[in-house]
Protein backbone atom coordinates (compact mmCIF):
# COMPACT_ATOMS: atom_id res chain seq x y z
CA UNK A 1 0.00 0.00 0.00
CA UNK A 2 1.39 3.58 -1.27
CA UNK A 3 -0.52 6.41 -0.24
CA UNK A 4 1.51 9.30 -1.84
CA UNK A 5 1.84 12.54 0.04
CA UNK A 6 2.72 14.62 -3.30
CA UNK A 7 0.05 15.75 -5.53
CA UNK A 8 -1.42 12.97 -7.36
CA UNK A 9 -1.03 15.18 -10.75
CA UNK A 10 2.68 13.92 -10.33
CA UNK A 11 1.50 10.29 -10.86
CA UNK A 12 1.71 8.70 -14.21
CA UNK A 13 -1.09 6.64 -15.04
CA UNK A 14 -0.63 3.53 -13.47
CA UNK A 15 0.47 5.61 -10.46
CA UNK A 16 -2.99 6.86 -10.11
CA UNK A 17 -5.40 4.03 -10.71
CA UNK A 18 -3.49 2.16 -7.95
CA UNK A 19 -3.48 5.03 -5.42
CA UNK A 20 -6.83 5.17 -5.81
CA UNK A 21 -7.27 1.58 -5.56
CA UNK A 22 -5.29 1.96 -2.26
CA UNK A 23 -6.88 4.67 -0.80
CA UNK A 24 -10.09 3.00 -1.04
CA UNK A 25 -8.51 0.00 0.54
CA UNK A 26 -7.19 2.10 3.40
CA UNK A 27 -10.65 3.84 3.58
CA UNK A 28 -12.34 0.21 4.67
CA UNK A 29 -9.59 -0.74 6.92
CA UNK A 30 -10.20 2.81 8.84
CA UNK A 31 -13.92 2.07 8.85
CA UNK A 32 -13.28 -1.40 10.36
CA UNK A 33 -14.87 -3.08 7.29
CA UNK A 34 -11.60 -5.49 6.58
CA UNK A 35 -8.60 -7.07 8.81
CA UNK A 36 -6.00 -6.68 6.02
CA UNK A 37 -3.42 -3.96 6.56
CA UNK A 38 -4.43 -2.89 9.56
CA UNK A 39 -1.09 -2.20 11.18
CA UNK A 40 0.10 -0.79 7.61
CA UNK A 41 2.08 1.93 8.59
CA UNK A 42 1.20 4.04 5.87
CA UNK A 43 -2.10 4.36 7.67
CA UNK A 44 -0.46 5.70 10.74
CA UNK A 45 -0.62 9.04 10.11
CA UNK A 46 -5.10 8.72 9.26
CA UNK A 47 -5.25 6.55 12.59
CA UNK A 48 -3.79 9.71 14.47
CA UNK A 49 -6.40 12.01 13.06
CA UNK A 50 -9.13 13.01 14.84
CA UNK A 51 -11.85 11.98 12.13
CA UNK A 52 -9.45 9.03 10.54
CA UNK A 53 -12.29 8.44 8.20
CA UNK A 54 -13.39 11.88 7.25
CA UNK A 55 -9.42 12.53 6.88
CA UNK A 56 -9.12 9.76 3.94
CA UNK A 57 -12.08 10.74 2.45
CA UNK A 58 -10.37 14.33 1.90
CA UNK A 59 -7.40 12.68 0.96
CA UNK A 60 -9.68 10.50 -1.67
CA UNK A 61 -11.77 13.70 -2.93
CA UNK A 62 -8.20 15.11 -4.29
CA UNK A 63 -7.64 11.59 -6.25
CA UNK A 64 -11.26 12.18 -7.80
CA UNK A 65 -10.37 15.25 -8.81
CA UNK A 66 -7.21 14.72 -10.52
CA UNK A 67 -8.73 11.42 -12.02
CA UNK A 68 -11.60 13.89 -13.67
CA UNK A 69 -9.52 16.48 -14.77
CA UNK A 70 -7.67 13.34 -17.27
CA UNK A 71 -10.95 12.55 -18.06
CA UNK A 72 -11.01 8.72 -16.10
CA UNK A 73 -14.20 8.16 -14.98
CA UNK A 74 -13.70 6.81 -11.23
CA UNK A 75 -16.93 6.39 -9.04
CA UNK A 76 -17.38 9.42 -6.62
CA UNK A 77 -20.05 7.44 -4.32
CA UNK A 78 -17.32 5.46 -3.52
CA UNK A 79 -15.84 8.62 -0.99
CA UNK A 80 -18.23 9.28 1.21
CA UNK A 81 -20.22 12.85 2.12
CA UNK A 82 -17.90 13.54 5.20
CA UNK A 83 -14.47 15.40 4.67
CA UNK A 84 -12.34 16.87 7.34
CA UNK A 85 -10.49 20.29 7.02
CA UNK A 86 -7.95 19.47 9.23
CA UNK A 87 -4.90 18.75 7.30
CA UNK A 88 -2.29 16.13 8.15
CA UNK A 89 1.50 17.64 8.40
CA UNK A 90 4.05 16.03 6.01
CA UNK A 91 7.46 16.50 6.36
CA UNK A 92 9.93 18.32 3.36
CA UNK A 93 12.17 14.62 3.83
CA UNK A 94 9.55 12.71 3.11
CA UNK A 95 8.28 14.34 0.63
CA UNK A 96 11.86 14.22 -1.22
CA UNK A 97 11.98 10.77 -0.89
CA UNK A 98 8.44 9.92 -2.57
CA UNK A 99 9.36 12.49 -5.26
CA UNK A 100 12.39 10.19 -5.55
CA UNK A 101 10.83 6.67 -5.14
CA UNK A 102 7.84 7.96 -8.03
CA UNK A 103 10.94 9.12 -10.32
CA UNK A 104 12.63 5.58 -9.93
CA UNK A 105 8.81 3.80 -10.83
CA UNK A 106 8.61 6.11 -13.92
CA UNK A 107 11.59 5.30 -15.10
CA UNK A 108 10.66 2.02 -16.08
CA UNK A 109 7.26 2.12 -16.97
CA UNK A 110 6.80 5.60 -18.23
CA UNK A 111 9.50 7.73 -19.47
CA UNK A 112 7.38 10.55 -20.38
CA UNK A 113 6.62 11.08 -16.75
CA UNK A 114 9.79 10.46 -15.80
CA UNK A 115 11.89 13.31 -17.38
CA UNK A 116 8.58 15.52 -16.33
CA UNK A 117 9.63 14.71 -12.87
CA UNK A 118 13.12 15.39 -13.22
CA UNK A 119 12.54 18.15 -13.72
CA UNK A 120 11.13 18.81 -10.52
CA UNK A 121 13.17 19.94 -7.07
CA UNK A 122 10.02 19.94 -5.05
CA UNK A 123 6.83 18.25 -5.95
CA UNK A 124 3.44 20.19 -5.17
CA UNK A 125 1.98 18.50 -2.11
CA UNK A 126 -1.20 16.56 -1.97
CA UNK A 127 -3.28 19.60 -0.46
CA UNK A 128 -4.67 17.16 2.75
CA UNK A 129 -1.34 17.63 3.71
CA UNK A 130 0.51 20.49 5.34
CA UNK A 131 4.33 20.61 4.58
CA UNK A 132 6.98 20.96 7.52
CA UNK A 133 10.40 20.74 8.11
CA UNK A 134 11.82 17.48 8.66
CA UNK A 135 13.53 14.33 7.82
CA UNK A 136 11.89 11.42 6.13
CA UNK A 137 8.46 10.21 8.43
CA UNK A 138 9.07 7.23 10.78
CA UNK A 139 6.33 4.99 9.56
CA UNK A 140 8.08 5.29 6.07
CA UNK A 141 9.75 1.99 5.03
CA UNK A 142 13.17 3.36 3.74
CA UNK A 143 14.35 1.42 0.76
CA UNK A 144 17.82 1.37 1.18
Amino acid sequence: MRLWSIHPKHLDVKGLVALWREALLAKKVLEGKTKSYLHHPQLNRFKKHKKPVHAINSYLICIYDEAKRRGYCFDESRIGKNFSKEKIRISSGQLAYELKHIRNKTKIRDLKKFKELSKIKSPDIHPFFLKVPGKVEDWEKVKR
